[in-house]
């Protein structure tokens, strides 16, 4: 296929569907699915019966006739109701997607009168499946497991399979330093916080839903007798990293040796949006007659990467 004769967007020239949608495809980097965590959503209907509901939202769906077609930008404003048959003596599962029919590719709609993108149900597919089970153009938005002699519908039954065309992802890399030698900690198993190490409050985007969380503490100082014990972090008021064990052999003498805390933590609705505390802490295990803390030899780095799921 030549080159386009003029690109997009320019005055007095005509511009294809076909240019359009390839300007889809670029913008949306080859990728398919929903736009944002929230978008497209299917759940029980507010009182549940023989259907389901899709909330708002958009999304991108990749043609599958020609390797020239490229892609469409759909969305749904308010909620749509799909109707789902009842099942007889058998279970059965049914998949909800995104359909979009171009008459130039494929049927005889026509685009001035009807809808070339709608929701449609596969009935009877795989109670495993997660994707389109052929060559239809569209998204899968979920699965419906219906058990035998069933007509309504509700949330236990429906397996979502939505995916984000390109999901945000948010990056930052924290130091700190601190001032100073903190209290020791390690005569009690209660974890307990360096004091010279403030911690870092972090910005939570409103559309997180997981959180890695890297934190190198280098070098922590060791002293007193020989140390067993734990750290980990905390983020806000419920969220904990998985604890790291410290197992120190080495007498009485100061020392330093570096640790690392790190998790992958799911992100609480009430945190979005919000401001939230990491801080390190630490704690002895029961007999541990050892000691530890930090000091102003000591820097603290925090690599938090925050990423967005559907929701």
């Amino acid at each position: 296929m030549p080159l386009y004769q003029v690109p997009i967007l320019v005055n007095g020239a005509t511009h294809s569907a076909e240019q359009f949608r390839a300007l889809v495809q670029d913008l949306a980097r080859g990728a398919e699915g929903i736009t944002a965590g929230t978008d497209l959503k299917v759940s029980q209907l507010g009182t549940p019966g023989g259907g389901v509901q899709v909330a708002s939202g958009s999304g991108v769906v990749r043609g599958r006739f020609d390797a020239f077609q490229g892609s469409y930008a759909i969305r749904n404003q308010g909620s749509a109701t799909v109707d789902v048959a009842p099942t007889g003596g058998s279970p059965r599962s049914d998949m909800l997607i995104v359909r979009v029919q171009d008459p130039q590719y494929e049927g005889s709609l026509n685009p001035a009168t009807d809808n070339i993108n709608y929701f449609q149900i596969i009935s009877n597919v795989s109670s495993s499946a997660t994707t389109i089970p052929d060559g239809r153009t569209g998204i899968p938005l979920a699965r419906i497991d219906i058990p035998a002699s069933t007509s309504t519908i509700t949330n236990a039954m429906i397996k979502d399979l939505r995916q984000i065309a390109n999901p945000r992802r948010e990056r930052q890399l924290l130091t700190q330093s601190p001032s100073g030698q903190s209290t020791v900690i390690g005569a009690s198993t209660t974890f307990a916080y360096f004091s010279t190490a403030p911690g870092w409050t972090i910005a939570i985007p409103d559309w997180a839903t997981t959180v890695r969380i890297k934190i190198d503490v280098v070098p922590l100082r060791f002293s007193v007798n020989n140390y067993f014990g734990s750290v980990r972090a905390t983020f806000g008021s419920s969220l904990t990293l998985q604890e790291t064990t410290l197992d120190d052999n080495q007498g009485t003498g100061v020392r330093r040796v570096g640790t690392i805390v790190a998790d992958t933590l799911t992100i609480p609705s009430a945190y979005r949006g919000t401001s939230q505390l990491l801080r390190v802490q630490g704690a002895g295990s029961s007999g541990n007659a050892g000691r530890i803390q930090v000091d102003s030899g000591t820097a603290l780095a925090a690599d938090v990467e925050f990423t967005e799921a559907p929701r």
